[in-house]
């Protein structure tokens, strides 16, 4: 237990430089838009350590290999969360959490050596897709509907214009992703 409060004690002084759509796009290994489906936590076999596995629902493909085509699973694993059983929790500062029935476009780099995979700069990998009046938007962090309800304002990606949320649309968000990889 002790290595893993110092763990978490390290974490939380970890900083990282802001990533662009294209550094995310370019450095990332997997690249999908799909629905959470389930989070289990449990103690990691390979590592010891405490790891929250999420399932999604893969609905397309952005970039990468997936065993199956769209409408098969992807599981990640990323260190931390709480075993119920013990009332042990493991935080670190920066790893995105989903929530299921949520959609979100994620980025992936390679898994490590344990299997471990958080999104490509931890949050800054991870956009939530809100459906807005028949529109699919993304946002990081999120969903649209929940920060707009709370505060009247709109958190868009990167350089989309906070005036202009309609730029924001799923479809155009993923093909300027895809433009970003093509060769």
């Amino acid at each position: 237990m002790v290595p893993a409060v110092l763990f978490a004690l390290a974490a939380s002084a970890t900083s990282l430089l802001p990533l662009n759509l294209q550094q995310l796009s370019t450095r990332s290994a997997l690249i999908f838009y799909g629905e959470a489906v389930s989070n289990s936590t449990k103690k990691d076999k390979q590592s010891g350590q405490i790891a929250t596995y999420t399932e999604f629902k893969i609905i397309e493909l952005i970039k990468g290999h997936i065993n199956g085509l769209a409408g098969s699973t992807h599981t990640i694993k990323q260190l931390g969360g709480h075993l119920a059983a013990t009332g042990t929790t493991l935080r670190i500062n920066g790893i995105p959490e989903f929530e299921p029935e949520k959609k979100y476009v994620v980025f992936l780099p390679e898994k490590s050596s344990l299997g471990f995979s958080s999104p490509l700069g931890l949050q800054q990998g991870s956009f939530a897709v809100s459906t807005i009046n028949d529109e699919e938007y993304v946002s990081v962090g999120r969903p649209l509907e929940h920060q707009t309800a709370q505060n009247n304002s709109v958190q868009v990606p990167l350089a989309v214009s906070t005036d202009k949320p309609a730029h924001a649309l799923l479809d155009d968000f993923i093909n300027t992703v895809r433009a970003y990889n093509i060769p």
